[in-house]
C-alpha cells in the first residue's frame, strides 16, 4: 500500500495539553548533553529572564510525538511505519519552551511527495501555549520506504 496523496493538507485534532516538567526538561537536557545551567537550575534560568528552567530546542519532539502517533494511525494514511524513515526534523520557535508550560499540539500535513518509488510526508505541528500564542512548529519529513 502506498502513501495516499489526499492526506495532503489534512489537519489532525489537536492532541491533549502536555505540562513541561522541570524533571522531565532536566532528563531531557542531560540525554542530549545540554550544559547551559539555564537548562538544569531554576535561579540561572531566571537571572537569564525566564520563568523556569529552558528546555533545549529539541525538547518539541516530545510535544510532537504524539500528534505524529495521529497521523501514523490514521487508516486511510496508508503509511505502514515498518517502512519509515525519519528524513528531517526543523523547528521554528517564537519563544523558548520552560518549565510549567501547558502546551498543545496540532498537525497539518503539509505535503505529499513519490520519489523513484518512496513517498516523502512532511507534517507541520504546531504547538501553543495555555493562552493560545504559538511557541513553536515542528516540522518532520517521514520518508515511507516504497516495496522492494
Amino acid at each position: 500500500m502506498s502513501v495516499n496523496p489526499a492526506i495532503q493538507g489534512r489537519v489532525f485534532p489537536a492532541v491533549p495539553p502536555y505540562l513541561v516538567g522541570r524533571e522531565k526538561v532536566r532528563e531531557f537536557s542531560r540525554a542530549v548533553f545540554a550544559t547551559n545551567p539555564i537548562n538544569f537550575d531554576p535561579d540561572a534560568a531566571r537571572a537569564a529572564g525566564h520563568s523556569d528552567i529552558v528546555a533545549p530546542p529539541t525538547f518539541a519532539v516530545v510535544v510532537q510525538e504524539a500528534t505524529l502517533a495521529q497521523l501514523l494511525a490514521e487508516p486511510d494514511a496508508g503509511i505502514d511505519f515498518t517502512r519509515v524513515v525519519h528524513g528531517d526534523q526543523r523547528f521554528s520557535y517564537s519563544r523558548p519552551i520552560v518549565a510549567g508550560d501547558e502546551l498543545t499540539a496540532t498537525l497539518r500535513v503539509a505535503s505529499v511527495k513519490s520519489l523513484g518509488g518512496h513517498s516523502m510526508v512532511t507534517a507541520e505541528s504546531t504547538v501553543v501555549d495555555a493562552t493560545g500564542a504559538h511557541v513553536v512548529t515542528a516540522t518532520s519529513t517521514l520518508v515511507v520506504r516504497g516495496d522492494e
